[in-house]
C-alpha cells in the first residue's frame, strides 16, 4: 500500500466492484486516466472483458483485491450486498490494510454505512460515501454527480480520483452524509415517477392525448432533467433512455422512509412513493425500469398507454 500512487506509473492502483449500468463507465474512465485497475465483475462478462482488453486485472475475491489496492470502489444494489463484500469470509476486511480507501457510490443504507464504517475504521480503513446522480450515459462522460460524505483530509485525498468520473461534486460531511443525501435526492426523484405516472393517465383517461400531455408540461416550467428522460420513456416510448429499475427504486424508497422514521418525522408522502413502487414489484414488475410505472399505473386503471401513444400518432 502506498496511499495514492502506484509505483511506476505515479497513480493509485483502484479497485472495482460492480460493473453494472453505472459501474462499467466509471470503471472505464478510471482506466483511461491511467490507473493500474483490478476488476470484479458479476454475471454480466462483457464489462469484466472490456476492462480487461485495457489493461485491467480480474480479481478473484474482494479479499484480493483489498490486499493490491489503494482504492476500492463498490458500485452494487443494495447495503446487503455491500455489507457481504466487506465482511465476507473473502471480503475486504479479510485482506484489508491500513491505509486502504473504499469509496461506496451504492445508493445504501446510512445506517449501515455507520456501522460499516466503523468496523473498517478498527482495521485502519476509510469509508467514503459517494452515492451517485445521473445515468448511464453520464457515466460514460465521466459527468455523474457525486455527493461525498468523509472527513476534509480523506476528501482532499479522493477529490483527483471522484473527479475522473464525475462532473459535478459536492462534499456534503462526515461518512454517511452522501448516503442521507441520496435518499433525499431519490425521495425527490422517485416522488416525481409517481405523480407523473398518475398524471399522464389522468390525462389520458380524461380525453387528452400523451403526446399533448408531454408537450404542455415538457414547455412549462415544471420540465426537468427527471422529467425529460421519464416522459421520453413512457410517451416517446425510448426504453432505454432512463435505466433505473424498479427494484432499486422500491428498495431506495424503503431506505428513505427508514431513515425518516428514525429521525421521528411524519413522512406521508414517502408512504405513497413507496407503496407505489412496492405494487408493481410485487406484481412481477421489478426488472422494469422507473419509467414503467406509467404503463403500470395506466394498466391497474383499464387503460394501454402504449396504444394510446400510437393511437394519437395515427
Amino acid at each position: 500500500m502506498n496511499n495514492g500512487t502506484d509505483n511506476q506509473a505515479g497513480k493509485a492502483r483502484i479497485g472495482f466492484i460492480g460493473l453494472g449500468f453505472m459501474g462499467r463507465g466509471m470503471a472505464t474512465n478510471l482506466a483511461r486516466a491511467g490507473h493500474p485497475m483490478m476488476v470484479k465483475g458479476n454475471r454480466d462478462r462483457a464489462p469484466v472483458e472490456a476492462l480487461m482488453a485495457q489493461g485491467a486485472v480480474e480479481a478473484q475475491s474482494p479479499r484480493e483485491m483489498a490486499e493490491s489496492c489503494d482504492i476500492i470502489h463498490l458500485c452494487l444494489s443494495n447495503s446487503d450486498q455491500v455489507e457481504a463484500v466487506i465482511r465476507g469470509e473473502d471480503g475486504i476486511l479479510a485482506g484489508a490494510r491500513a491505509g486502504l480507501i473504499v469509496i461506496d457510490t451504492t445508493t445504501a443504507d446510512p445506517v449501515s454505512t455507520a456501522a460499516l464504517a466503523g468496523e473498517m475504521a478498527a482495521a485502519g480503513v476509510t469509508l467514503v460515501d459517494a452515492p451517485l446522480g445521473r445515468t448511464p450515459k453520464e457515466a460514460e462522460a465521466g459527468t455523474l454527480d457525486a455527493m461525498v460524505g468523509c472527513d476534509a483530509e480523506t476528501f482532499a485525498k479522493v477529490r483527483p480520483i471522484i473527479e475522473v468520473w464525475a462532473g459535478n461534486i459536492t462534499h456534503v460531511g462526515e461518512t454517511g452524509a452522501g448516503h442521507r443525501m441520496k435518499l433525499v435526492m431519490n425521495f425527490i426523484s422517485m416522488g416525481y415517477a409517481a405523480l407523473y405516472a398518475e398524471a399522464l393517465t389522468m390525462g389520458v383517461k380524461s380525453g387528452l392525448s400523451p403526446q399533448a400531455i408531454h408537450e404542455v408540461i415538457g414547455g412549462s416550467r415544471l420540465a426537468n432533467g427527471f422529467y425529460d428522460t421519464f416522459m421520453r420513456a413512457a410517451v416517446s416510448r425510448d426504453r432505454e433512455v432512463h435505466k433505473f429499475t424498479i427494484t432499486n427504486a422500491a428498495k431506495d424508497t424503503r431506505y428513505a422512509a427508514s431513515m425518516a422514521m428514525a429521525a421521528g418525522m411524519a413522512n406521508p408522502m414517502g408512504s405513497a412513493i413507496r407503496d407505489a413502487f412496492a405494487q408493481m414489484e410485487a406484481a412481477g414488475g421489478g426488472g422494469g425500469y422507473v419509467p414503467w410505472l406509467a404503463d403500470h399505473v395506466a394498466a391497474l386503471n383499464g387503460l394501454d398507454l402504449e396504444g394510446a401513444v400510437a393511437q394519437s400518432k395515427a
